[in-house]
């Protein structure tokens, strides 16, 4: 069959790369893609993400039996009721569903709702409400955009000051355009995160390879939030935390997506921190996470194409973890997070192996000049039978592919180990 994948990061890189293995796919088409992307079985197209209609005659004319939906802005856009519509396969949920990623407001009294344990919070829309709903909180404080924002949309301060500095950002110069017209002001969880991600047809949930993001820019979980500097999994959990994430978080999620009337078929991220108290939900994202995607994969041994295409049908194929640790390296460009320097030349990429590979995050130039396209440029993943196995293959790739400016985290894993 084939297929198309709408997206053009590391996560739809990794995705491709998957599905160019499946001996069920004779042909993978992703949009808008890379050209870095192609293959033999890999080419890219630049069609609307966002334009159901345009995608949908897309697949009509070229055969196309199933999409993959990559990023959550087309999901949000409604772009999966579309195809469902034209009777096309889809991964991802419709409209309705995607807003557990598409609002934060809604995705909290979802939670409020249906018991899903979340730290407290209030709806905001100004400064003002920001300092009158303060004293409800102690330091540190999170501050979230309402609507997408990249991953960026989070503010984690420390004071009051700092709060209402944000809040002052978000409010009065509109950095996130309408993403922050309304916030989410909440209280600062501690704890360590986890990211609970599995398929999930609205029904029944079938989790993945449990792993561990690393959100800041900077060693130690300092500097600034990003979409994601680094993952290392699988997570091996204690079953009675396993059971109490199933009973408390699971269960009442798949409750409300039932009670909501959502269609779902596709991906649930549940983005955990598992506090003193319990496990608690920080986010729900509708597909999977990025980088988190970059190592899930390759530490499943299912046939990703029979996968994806029983979940478009509402059927959960039991996931076949492999014995091998996985550790991906986000290797970014100079500025990011605040403002990535585009244009740097790329060195020679290495071949990829059998336990150590490379995904084009931010990646444009032509085959013979790669160069930087994006802020999280070149997502370096290795395998191990080990984690410190596979955290010693990842760093040794990782030194092979820096260029001037370019920034990663040195202690991606470390705190796992």
């Amino acid at each position: 069959m084939k297929v198309l994948v709408i997206g053009s990061g590391g996560r739809e890189h990794a995705i491709v790369k998957t599905l160019e293995k499946s001996v069920r796919v004779s042909a993978v088409i992703v949009t808008p893609g890379r050209p870095s992307f192609a293959s033999d079985k890999i080419s890219c197209i630049d069609l609307p993400s966002t334009d159901g209609e345009v995608l949908a005659q897309f697949c009509k004319s070229e055969h196309v039996e199933l999409v993959v939906v990559g990023p959550e802005v087309p999901l949000v856009a409604g772009v999966a009721d579309t195809l469902r519509s034209y009777g096309v396969s889809t991964v991802g949920p419709g409209k309705v569903g995607a807003q557990l990623e598409g609002s934060k407001v809604f995705s909290k009294k979802f939670m409020e709702k249906y018991g899903v344990p979340t730290a407290p919070f209030v709806e905001v829309s100004s400064v003002e409400d920001v300092k009158s709903s303060v004293k409800e909180f102690t330091a540190p404080y999170v501050l979230k955009a309402d609507g997408l924002a990249a991953g960026k949309g989070v503010y984690i301060c420390k004071t009051e000051e700092e709060l209402f500095a944000s809040a002052d950002e978000l409010f009065n110069h509109n950095i996130f355009g309408d993403a922050g017209r309304v916030a989410i002001l909440e209280q600062f969880q501690p704890g360590w995160e986890l990211s609970y991600i599995g398929l999930c047809n609205g029904k029944q949930f079938e989790a993945l390879p449990l792993s561990q993001d690393h959100k800041r820019l900077l060693d130690n979980d300092e500097g600034p939030n990003t979409g994601g500097m680094g993952v290392v999994g699988p997570l091996h959990l204690k079953p009675e935390l396993i059971e109490q994430i199933e009973s408390e978080v699971v269960e009442p999620t798949l409750k409300g997506i039932r009670s909501e009337d959502m269609l779902y078929n596709g991906i649930l991220y549940i983005g955990l921190m598992i506090t003193e108290e319990g496990p608690k939900v920080i986010e729900y994202n509708v597909r999977f996470g990025d980088p988190e995607t970059q190592i899930i994969l390759p530490l499943t041994k299912n046939d990703w194409g029979e996968v994806f295409l029983e979940l478009s049908q509402g059927n959960l194929v039991p996931i076949q973890p492999s014995s091998d640790f996985a550790t991906c390296v986000v290797v970014a460009a100079e500025g990011y997070p605040v403002k990535a320097i585009k244009g740097a030349a790329l060195p020679p990429l290495p071949k990829d192996t059998e336990k150590g590979f490379i995904f084009h995050a931010g990646v444009g130039g032509e085959e013979n000049q790669l160069v930087v396209d994006g802020g999280r440029v070149l997502n370096v993943v290795a395998l191990g039978e080990s984690l410190g196995e596979a955290r010693d293959r990842c760093y040794g790739i990782v030194e092979q592919v820096r260029w001037v400016g370019s920034q990663i985290r040195t202690d991606i894993g470390k705190k796992v180990l």
